[in-house]
């Protein structure tokens, strides 16, 4: 008994993991939440952690989940399917809350750091983080009107920039 890796057919993942369950593999498909801004609206998206990936339990044969609908290959180690440690799947399950695994944050944000604000009349500007305010406020340092102006923001209206 031990895991493995298949490869999905791109636009076929439910498929493969409907039919992989079908043929009585236990599969795993790890996902994320996700959040962002778009148009000043927040927008939820719920993408694989291995886009194009899924783990299976191999318990006795492996032909069949081979052979199985949406599944392009499994990823193979010469003539047998590579084994995924028991310990890597364990730590990707000790990550999830919620059904969805959680990746470590960036480092937040502190005094200096480069950010856009993401919503209101002044979207898309850059600028600098001049200071945290309590009440998730932020003091922003933007270039307007031929100079550096402060201004203050909702903490939710400003993302970092890399």
């Amino acid at each position: 008994m031990f895991w493995a890796c298949a490869q999905l057919e791109p636009n076929r993942t439910a498929l493969a993991l409907h039919c992989l369950a079908l043929a009585g593999y236990e599969v795993y498909h790890p996902r994320l939440r996700e959040e962002r801004r778009a148009f000043g609206r927040k927008i939820v998206r719920i993408p694989s952690l291995f886009p194009g990936y899924c783990f299976l339990l191999i318990v006795s044969g492996w032909w069949n989940a081979r052979w199985s609908a949406g599944v392009r290959r499994l990823v193979m180690d010469g003539e047998q399917p590579a084994r995924v440690p028991d310990a890597v799947i364990s730590e990707i399950r000790s990550r999830e809350r919620n059904g969805f695994v959680e990746l470590p944050k960036p480092r937040g944000l502190v005094p200096g750091t480069r950010v856009r604000v993401v919503s209101g009349l002044l979207r898309d500007q850059i600028g600098l983080l001049g200071a945290l305010r309590p009440h998730e406020r932020v003091l922003v340092l933007l270039q307007l009107l031929g100079g550096q102006q402060r201004v203050e923001l909702a903490r939710s209206a400003i993302e970092a920039v890399e």
